[in-house]
């Protein structure tokens, strides 16, 4: 990681830390859950090498950055918040957008309220989720897929704490980075259990090393899990309110990825969505749609130079 500049600074009313290299256009990395500015490791040294300036926080509640204590200050208002006042901070009037999993959701949220902050967005693993305006999001899961749904299981405060405490950081982390089970994610009932997979083994894959890992896990271990899954918690609320946003179009230049063997991509009716009019319905300048054979949720890791490339690709066209 030699080069990665780190720094703390003021946004939102909130001390955010941020990871950056190089010098050129900017490209703004948003990780997702349960990640860190970490997962963007190999992007960061790749856009850096190639004339941009990749800069990548960790989000509100994650790692360095500060957590405030309640529920109600982790809506999509008070992300984006951050992610603005972080822009302006950058001295630059528009960014190329790369985001994962949470951090994707936000971005999507970014480019409706801000488009005019944002060149081109990179998506990986999770669309638009358009806003059905007759239903709560965490409701239409609940009904889809029942309580034992990952983000149903999430929403009451300090309950998913306490049963992740049971099986400890690492178990949970190394179950979630890990898993390639398609599908909704599914808990067993009243405990975190085998969570996210089912068939975990003691060994890693070769894209996330011991060291790896571990760097993920001495942060979590100082933060806990409250603050990343008060994003869930908001869901409810966030539908609410963007009522004045249901049905706009996402305007920005838009390439969409994800891996065959994502969770999400398997579940929620995504496919049809995706491949179906939809998305491209939603978003008129999706540009391209990729779906990388024999890759599961956390791409920018498990296929880093293959994501790279992609990126540069499109970035570089505008």
């Amino acid at each position: 990681m030699e080069g990665i500049q780190h720094k703390e600074v003021e946004v939102n009313g909130i001390k955010m830390h941020v990871a950056e290299k190089g010098e050129g256009p900017v490209v703004l990395f948003l990780h997702g859950f349960p990640e860190l500015w970490y997962s963007w490791r190999h992007q960061i040294l790749a856009l850096s090498s190639r004339g941009y300036r990749a800069v990548a926080p960790d989000l509100r509640g994650y790692g360095d950055t500060e957590a405030p204590p309640s529920i109600t200050s982790y809506t999509c208002f008070h992300i984006v918040g951050d992610l603005v006042a972080l822009i302006d901070l950058l001295g630059v009037d528009q960014v190329f957008l790369v985001a994962h999993d949470w951090g994707a959701i936000i971005g999507w949220y970014l480019c409706m309220f801000r488009p005019d902050r944002v060149k081109a967005y990179v998506c990986l693993s999770v669309p638009l989720l358009h806003r059905n305006p007759n239903v709560r999001t965490v409701d239409a899961m609940r009904a889809m897929y029942g309580d034992d749904y990952y983000i149903c299981r999430f929403q009451k405060p300090g309950e998913m704490e306490a049963q992740m405490a049971e099986v400890g950081t690492e178990y949970v982390l190394k179950n979630i980075l890990t898993t390639r089970k398609t599908g909704p994610p599914i808990f067993p009932k009243g405990e975190y259990g085998t969570g996210f997979n089912p068939d975990m083994t003691n060994s890693l894959p070769s894209w996330l090393s011991r060291e790896d890992l571990a760097y993920y896990v001495s942060k979590f271990e100082k933060t806990g899990f409250t603050g990343p899954l008060n994003y869930y918690r908001n869901m409810n609320p966030n539908w609410e309110l963007t009522a004045p946003w249901s049905g706009v179009k996402i305007k920005v230049p838009v390439k969409f990825i994800t891996g065959d063997l994502d969770m999400v991509y398997t579940s929620l009716n995504m496919k049809e969505y995706i491949h179906g009019g939809g998305f491209k319905e939603d978003v008129p300048n999706l540009e391209e749609v990729i779906v990388q054979k024999g890759v599961a949720h956390f791409n920018n890791q498990e296929a880093a130079e293959e994501i790279n490339t992609h990126i540069y690709d499109f970035i570089n066209k505008f």
